[in-house]
């Protein structure tokens, strides 16, 4: 007996859902109110405005939960940022020539085409 792909509801009850159906709960915890995200990201322009010349942290370094959010708020603000001390956890920078340069007048030093964490990498 082969069973067709449906929805959660008619995989957990085996019928299908009602066109009035509420939407079944998350099992993360919603942190999406517009004044947590406001929180989240004055706290992330914030730690992003503290890192000193000739630095950088990662992405994670900068917000563990959501690496991703970082980026997120550094490509819409509108706030002058020192967006190019973000990198990734390898070294490797997001925006390609341009951050390495920007990167590279500040005297961070580079592995090939990554920064030398080891050296420059900023912790709290």
């Amino acid at each position: 007996m082969t069973r067709k792909a449906g929805t959660v509801k008619q995989a957990r009850t085996g019928m299908p859902p009602s066109p009035s159906s509420p939407p079944l709960p998350s099992s993360r915890p919603s942190s999406t109110s517009p004044s947590s995200l406001a929180n989240r990201e004055a706290s992330i322009i914030e730690r992003v405005r503290a890192i000193p010349e000739g630095f950088v942290r990662t992405y994670a370094d900068i917000d563990r939960r959501a690496p991703r959010v970082v980026g997120r708020v550094l490509a819409t603000t509108r706030e002058d940022l020192p967006w190019h001390r973000v990198v990734r956890s390898d070294g490797t920078v997001a925006k390609g020539e341009r951050q390495r340069r920007l990167l590279r007048r500040e005297g961070v030093p580079f592995r090939g085409d990554r920064v030398d964490l080891a050296q420059v990498r900023v912790h709290e």
